[in-house]
């Protein structure tokens, strides 16, 4: 019998387990059984945090269905709030992916459970369509792109993210993370959704809201204002801001919230 202390945040309502160290073989099925929101803890994915040389700690996603995933914006901010906690410290933190290297700069907030972190999350690439793309059967006047954060996205604009079956949309390409993205209020905001890979709708996701903010502004959807675009998700706003720290890559700030920190026993 192991004893393992987890502690559980969320990101704009996209939530995570956070365990450093489990010395567990099978994390794919520690991952399934602690996301289960009816037999386990209940989460959108499982972090796990272990030493690496160089950086403050190497972060390994598993999505609630056990698949492993290569990086998360709302997560990697969960993960620095925990591993900020364990340090006792709001230091700057160099954090290793499977995605590359990420590097997280965290504030106070006037909550004690809430940091507020900015996350340099690398370049934003095309790829090719994904697989089983024509499923969808996307209208060939919808502005349509296909992006990598390291991670798969395709956005797709739409005129009102609210009339959209999303659900259904992404069990068709469950492969990949399908963000719909709408023009917002004010022309520095877009309004977006998210089916993700391995989870199906969150709340929110923070390089879907990077892929979605790109493609708004490549597209004449939004305009940035001093660089950056508001993202109104579900579970609440982001910024993005493009070009930064180096043209091509975007910079993702939002908060992380403290949860719980929990025990449990596995076999």
């Amino acid at each position: 019998m192991t004893t393992l202390e987890l502690t559980k945040h969320h990101g704009l309502g996209n939530d995570f387990l956070v365990v450093f160290h489990p010395g567990v073989d099978d994390l794919p099925v520690l991952a399934r059984e602690l996301c289960d929101r009816h037999r386990g803890v209940g989460a959108d994915g499982l972090l796990v945090g272990e030493s690496s040389d160089g950086y403050a700690a190497q972060m390994v996603l598993y999505n609630a269905d056990g698949s492993r995933a290569e990086m998360s914006g709302n997560g990697i901010r969960c993960f620095a709030q925990a591993l900020a906690a364990r340090r006792g410290v709001l230091a700057t933190q160099r954090i290793l992916t499977d995605a590359g290297e990420r590097v997280v700069e965290l504030h106070e907030t006037d909550d004690d459970r809430t940091i507020m972190a900015s996350v340099s999350m690398g370049s934003i690439d095309p790829i090719d369509e994904p697989a089983g793309w024509a499923d969808l059967g996307c209208h060939p006047d919808r502005p349509v792109v296909h992006l990598s954060l390291g991670n798969p996205h395709s956005v797709v604009g739409v005129d009102d993210v609210a009339s959209v079956d999303l659900a259904a949309l992404g069990a068709k390409i469950a492969h990949i993370n399908l963000e719909i993205v709408a023009p917002g209020e004010r022309q520095d905001e877009i309004r977006m959704r998210v089916h993700e890979r391995g989870a199906g709708i969150t709340e929110a996701c923070g390089t879907g809201a990077c892929a979605a903010a790109h493609a708004a502004a490549s597209w004449g959807l939004a305009t940035p204002a001093d660089g950056k675009l508001v993202v109104h998700m579900d579970g609440g706003r982001a910024t993005v801001e493009l070009d930064r720290p180096v043209p091509g890559s975007v910079t993702l700030t939002g908060p992380a919230t403290h949860i719980a920190t929990i025990e449990i026993r596995t076999t």
